[in-house]
């Protein structure tokens, strides 16, 4: 059931943006790491992901709008294959007048965590779902009035798994293409 609720919500997220003015699609690469270097031994626990970032913004007046935003990461620690994919949504205050498109975000949704390892012809798998919160912002830069370059997005990023030990020192910088209808 709880699955079913999540999807309904993700759904109208998506339904909301082709109800307002303005649509814009973004997509490109994003940097994820999680965990800190800051110890007391100066040794930390940081773990760098790369991958990938899409969203679709509707934009209901010049300033407000909704974001659905879908990334992917993947990174390899110790052998073990780890991939973190999240989906979003959420209010977002823009300044779109001018050249320069400075924006900020609040994202709430969802992520699934999978890890899988293979030594002496054996494999082991293990997954999980969980909640994770978005806080951030970035600048486009228009390059004409259907396309824009994403200069930098930065994100603050919690995750919540259960009877996992997450960090809240995550951040994401994301860069692409965004277009515009």
């Amino acid at each position: 059931m709880q699955k079913f609720v999540v999807l309904i919500v993700f759904l109208g997220l998506l339904a909301l943006p082709l109800m307002a003015q303005k649509a814009e699609v973004f997509g490109g690469y994003q940097y994820l790491r999680l965990g800190s270097d800051n110890s007391n031994n100066g040794t930390g626990n940081a773990i760098s992901f790369n991958g990938w970032d899409t969203s679709v913004t509707g934009y209901f007046n010049k300033y407000f709008g909704v974001t659905g935003d879908f990334s992917g990461n993947y990174a390899t620690v110790n052998g073990v294959n780890v991939h973190i994919y999240s989906y979003t949504g959420g209010p977002v205050v823009g300044f779109r007048e001018g050249r320069v498109n400075p924006f900020v975000h609040v994202l709430l949704g969802g992520a699934h965590v999978s890890a899988s390892a293979s030594a002496g012809g054996m494999s082991v798998s293990q997954s999980k779902n969980g909640f994770t919160t978005l806080f951030g912002g970035g600048v486009d830069v228009k390059v004409n009035r259907a396309v824009a370059v994403r200069l930098a997005e930065f994100d603050w990023v919690y995750y919540h798994f259960s009877d996992l030990n997450t960090s809240n020192d995550n951040v994401r910088l994301t860069t692409g293409i965004v277009f515009r209808f």
